[in-house]
Order: C-alpha cells, then sequence, then structure tokens
C-alpha cells in the first residue's frame, strides 16, 4: 500500500542524513531516494570520513537505490537531497534516470540544478527530471550555515 507523505516529510528525512553527517564532522547535507512512497536508500556526506572525492550524499544515495531496485535505471523514483546536487551528483541524478528532484537550499557557489548553471533542466540529454526547489530552504541553510560557523570558530 502505498502511503502519501509530502515533500516536507521526505526532506526531513534528508536532514536526518545531514545531522548524521555533521555528527561526523562531514559538512551536513543528506538524501534520501524514494520509491513509491517508500525511502529506498539514504546517503550523507562522506567525503572526509573516506578520503574520497565522490562520497557525496546524492552519490551514496543513489548507489544504495541502485543496489536495491537491482539495476541503475531509477525510473519511479525521488531524489531529495538538503543543498542543490554539485556538477557531478547532477549528472549522476540525469545518468540514473531519476524522476524527480526535490532540493532544499541553494549552492550558489557550486550548484548545478539552476544557481551556478543547470545540468538537469535542459533538452540536451535524453532524460530530464522534474525539479522542486526551496523544500525547507531555511532549514537546510541553516544547518551549513551553523556548521560553517562552528568549524570557523575552533
Amino acid at each position: 500500500m502505498e502511503v502519501e507523505r509530502d515533500h516536507e516529510f521526505y526532506m526531513r528525512e534528508a536532514m536526518r542524513e545531514a545531522e548524521i553527517a555533521g555528527s561526523y564532522g562531514e559538512v551536513p547535507i543528506g538524501a534520501v531516494v524514494v520509491r513509491g512512497g517508500e525511502i529506498i536508500a539514504r546517503g550523507h556526506n562522506m567525503r572526509e570520513m573516506w578520503k574520497d572525492p565522490t562520497a557525496h550524499a546524492e552519490l551514496i544515495a543513489i548507489r544504495e537505490a541502485a543496489r536495491v531496485t537491482g539495476g541503475w535505471r531509477l525510473t519511479g523514483c525521488q531524489l531529495y537531497v538538503t543543498l542543490e546536487p554539485c556538477p557531478m551528483c547532477a549528472g549522476t541524478v540525469l545518468l540514473s534516470r531519476v524522476d524527480e528532484v526535490i532540493i532544499g537550499a541553494m549552492d550558489p557557489k557550486g550548484g548545478a540544478v539552476g544557481s551556478k548553471v543547470n545540468f538537469v533542466e535542459t533538452d540536451d540529454w535524453n532524460h530530464r527530471p522534474q525539479v522542486i526547489r526551496g523544500v525547507l530552504a531555511e532549514e537546510c541553510g541553516a544547518m551549513l550555515k551553523d556548521f560553517f560557523r562552528r568549524l570557523r570558530r575552533k
């Protein structure tokens, strides 16, 4: 039975992932992948712990979703992420065929879904996900601002 929930519910789940990242000293960014109203994958930044420049929340969640579904095509899935995806993550969204990307805070310094560039809302590719921006944007942005404020104090 599919349970209908609103975007804020799933974004709060992504925010929980971001909190986990922050507790490890990682930049607090989180993501969840939803299919049929169920969270099938979660991810949070792990770049510092894994010493891996590709260990972004979105990539970790998308990899896990592919494992769970048994395939790389994530049609029928939505990606919720607390910060606008970077170019690498936006490219992965395209390649994985995610149907919809729901973004918390925008990233004017490095976002690739409308802030700096827009890789996904173009007809240049064979896939074009829907994009929803600004879901709990203030709360998502505050997590990042608080993290960097504390980091600067150290």
